[in-house]
This record gives C-alpha cells, structure tokens and sequence, in this order.
C-alpha cells in the first residue's frame, strides 16, 4: 500500500508514525529523549540527539515498509513548538543546548517589557502574552550568552526547521524554512501578514536574517537527503505543524466552533477560530492553525496551555517513584473514590493558561496520615481536568461557545480523566479511535499536499470516536474544583 510517514518530535521523545490512505496507525517507532534540567526553572534538550532518534526512528520504520512491500509518498513533520535551536547552518555545529518550551529562564526579561509598556502591541500584533513559554525571548538570551559566535551563517530555529535543515541535507543544501503554525509561537511573527514583525525582531532583539523563510504548512519543503537517510532518498516533505496544531487538524476540526483537547506532556485546547485573526480573549492566545496554500486560506486558533499534564505522570515514575510505568496511574488512582482531600498544582515550570504566573511553583495541599500514593495518583488526574477546566471557563467567559472536546494524547487512555473532564467542564469528551492525533494531523496535511487525500471533507469523513463522556452530577467535582484553586492561590 501507499503509506504516509509522520515524525513527530515530542517533548518527552520522538516518534515516527507510519499511515494509510484511510488516516490509519499501520507502524510506529519510538525514541526518548533526555531531559535536562540545569537549575530549578531551567529545561534543556540536545538538538543533536534529537535529530539523531528522528533519524533512526524514520530509518527503522521505512526499511519495515518497504520490508512489507509499501511504497513510501511522503512525509510531514510535527514538533514541540516553542522550544529554540541555535546552529550553524555552515558546519552544523550546535554550541548551546536547545532551550525547551517549559524553560522559564527569561521571565526577568519578560517582566522588563511588559513593565515598560509593551504587552498591548505584542498580544495585538502576534496573539501572544509576555511569557518565557514563547521562543523569541528565548532567542534574544540565547544571543546574549554567545550561542550564536563563531557561526558563519548563525541560525535561530523551531524544531521543525532544524529537522527539516537536517533531513534535507544540512550543510549540503538543507532547506532552511518554517510554517505559520509554529512561526506564530515565536512572538516575532505578525498574525495578520503570517511573515516576520520587523518591530518585534526589533523589541526582542532578534536578528530578522536569522530567522527562516515562512512558507504555507502544506507545501513541497523538499526531500530527504541520500547522504542522511538513504531508505528515504527523495521522499518529499509536504506538511509541518506544530504539534497541537497538527492535533486539531488530525481532529479533523476544520470548522470555526470546533474544539480539541489533547492531554500529552502539557494540556492544550486549541479552538478553530475561522480564517480571519480573533478577537483574542483573556487568559488566551491567538495562534496560527494552518496555512494550506493551493488548499484554502489560513486558519487560526483560539488557546489555551497548561505546561505540565503528562509531564506529571512522569514525574510520579521517575521522580518519586510511585508508579512503575506511566500506564500504571489509571489503576492506581481509579482504586480510590475521592482523592482524600488531597489537591495537586503542577505548576513545576509556572503557570499557563488562563493564570499565566511564571513565578508559580508546585503544590500539594491537603496531605493527612491516611493520604496514600492512591490519593496522590488521583488528585494528579484531576489536576489535568482542572487545569483543562480552567480553560474551558475562559472559553466560555469570551462568549466562545464549546459544543465537545474531541481528546487525544496519552492520558486520553484513561476513562477516569475523561469522565472527570466532562463533568468538570460540562461538555461531552469524545475520545479520538486515533491517540495519534499529532501525527495524524502532520501525515494528512501532507498527505493532502500529493494527493493522497481529495480534500477537507474526505479527511473529516475518517475520523471517529472510540468512547463518549457525557457530563455527570457536577455537585462533588465543583467541591473539588474549588479546592483546586484554592490550591493555585497558594502556588
């Protein structure tokens, strides 16, 4: 069969997905990654390493496609967004560690510009707030601590430009280019031209020059380099998104009004605002959601993010040591009713959406003799649909009317958080057949590109709902919820 290849780099690790014609998971490969983390506040990656488990991850899969006797028509790329590279494209040398989305060590930088005045022109111009979260301020530190000298050509990028830098030859002709979706992230891209703001290069300090070329999300980018992946030798790249971008398009919520929820390394809710920049509400941002070029014209999102979801269940394994695996916490905190009083904030990196507080710092309140790892386990699942809950509140204070949130993501798996969110947030959740949503969305966009889909209406039409939540009683779950921002004061 014709198969479409999705690599999909993670915050917690890369994988590579391969689909069929009918949007269907039929092989996958995946790779952690390491996660640093230098000082409180503070979290790295190795660009490096992340290039390296892409390459292997899209090497292993394509010799089990061609092993089955598939042919390979492209690839799209999906990745976390904000989280920023300096390389040279010259050599491909990389002297700073990749700064990571959840990295918040340019809060002092931002609490300057907001207090000189400039928030209002920024959120007008990009959609965004003043927050570490973003890569432009990221850029200008990384500059500031000589990142970028002694590069002959110096190079400020998003993940997805590094990779498809990389995968298209590096040093050797690689294609240096990016798309709205992740652009509109950096606080530097004007959400009305979908191109660079020379005043926001200007405000922040980055180097217009050293930023990459803006081209439609669904597009020819180029082809895999023999000399990098020789399985893959001129397989086109057709298709970038961002990564809870590609979520909403492998949604398939092409329509203004149309919500999902994904539940991966942080929570995110992204709305389908229409094709022309929203309004932007309190407590949210406004972003890029595709650009399809020759398919149609841009279309943005309403957001909202929560920086640790998934993250937390990490935490429990390898942190504390609660759980054995990532799986085991639907078990663990489905044997106890209640959470025992127990309230968790997982604000490790601050706050998100809609608080937006980057000096906030975990919590957990409510501990008696009785409370056990059940009641931790728990009250960390509710704390995801709190923090969602908590979005879906600004949503609807912005006259944003929310008909369903379509799930996705590991922690969609568990029935317990879906259920909670529906009656938390009194919405029906429907829980995509799909977990993959993120690299569904980054193979069918591309996929659209060559033809493998006919348009919108044929990729609406395979996408389906394993399990729907419909909201309960909320009488205890606003006890809780109450609770649980009680416990946010406190963070």
């Amino acid at each position: 069969m014709d198969v479409t290849l999705a690599l999909d780099a993670g915050t917690t690790g890369v994988r590579t997905v391969a689909f069929d014609e009918h949007g269907s998971v039929v092989d996958s490969a995946y790779r952690e990654l390491t996660q640093y983390f230098p000082s409180p506040g503070l979290v790295e990656h190795d660009a490096l390493e992340i290039a390296r488990v892409a390459i292997e991850t899209l090497t292993e899969v394509a010799q089990r496609s061609y092993g089955h006797g598939h042919r390979i028509v492209t690839i799209g790329i999906t990745n976390q967004r904000e989280t920023t590279v300096t390389f040279d494209r010259a050599t491909g040398q990389v002297r700073h560690h990749a700064l990571v989305w959840q990295d918040r060590r340019t809060a002092e930088f931002c609490d300057r510009l907001a207090a000189e005045g400039h928030l209002d022109v920024i959120r007008q111009t990009t959609g965004l707030v003043l927050d570490p979260y973003f890569s432009g301020t990221k850029m200008r530190w990384l500059a500031d601590h000589g990142a970028l000298e002694g590069f002959i050509v110096p190079s400020f990028a998003t993940i997805d430009t590094y990779l498809l830098w990389v995968l298209t030859g590096g040093p050797d002709g690689g294609v240096f280019a990016t798309e709205p979706s992740n652009a509109s992230r950096t606080m530097l891209m004007d959400l009305a031209t979908l191109d660079w703001s020379h005043d926001m290069c200007s405000l922040l300090g980055v180097e217009h020059a050293h930023l990459a070329d803006i081209r439609p999300s669904a597009c020819h980018f180029g082809s895999v380099a023999d000399s990098v992946i020789p399985e893959l030798a001129d397989v086109p790249i057709t298709g970038i998104l961002g990564d809870q971008q590609a979520a909403l398009f492998g949604q398939a919520c092409f329509e203004p009004g149309m919500v999902k929820a994904t539940y991966g390394t942080g929570a995110f809710i992204l709305a389908n605002a229409g094709t022309h920049v929203p309004v932007i509400p309190d407590g949210l941002v406004a972003t890029v959601a595709w650009d399809l070029g020759a398919f149609g014209p841009a279309a943005y999102a309403l957001e909202g993010s929560a920086f640790i979801a998934g993250a937390a269940i990490q935490w429990l394994r390898d942190g504390l040591g609660i759980i054995e695996k990532s799986e085991d916490i639907g078990p663990l905190a489905e044997s106890v009713t209640d959470s025992g009083g127990v309230s968790f904030v997982p604000a490790f990196t601050g706050l998100g959406s809609p608080f937006w507080r980057s000096d906030a710092r975990g919590v957990i309140l409510g501990l008696t003799r009785g409370s056990t790892r059940a009641h931790l386990a728990r009250a960390v699942v509710e704390a995801q649909a709190f923090q969602v809950r908590a979005m879906t509140d600004a949503f609807a204070a912005a006259g944003v009317e929310l008909l369903e949130l379509r799930a996705d993501g590991g922690a969609a798996a568990m029935d317990l958080l879906l259920q909670l969110q529906a009656t938390s947030s009194r919405l029906p959740v429907l829980r995509s057949t799909s977990l993959e949503a993120t690299a569904r969305g980054a193979a069918t966009i591309a996929g659209l590109e060559v033809g493998v889909f006919g348009g919108l209406d044929e990729l609406a039409a395979t996408w389906s709902s394993s399990r729907r939540c419909e909201p309960e009683d909320p009488t205890v779950a606003d006890l809780g919820y109450a609770q649980w921002l009680r416990a946010v004061e406190r963070a």
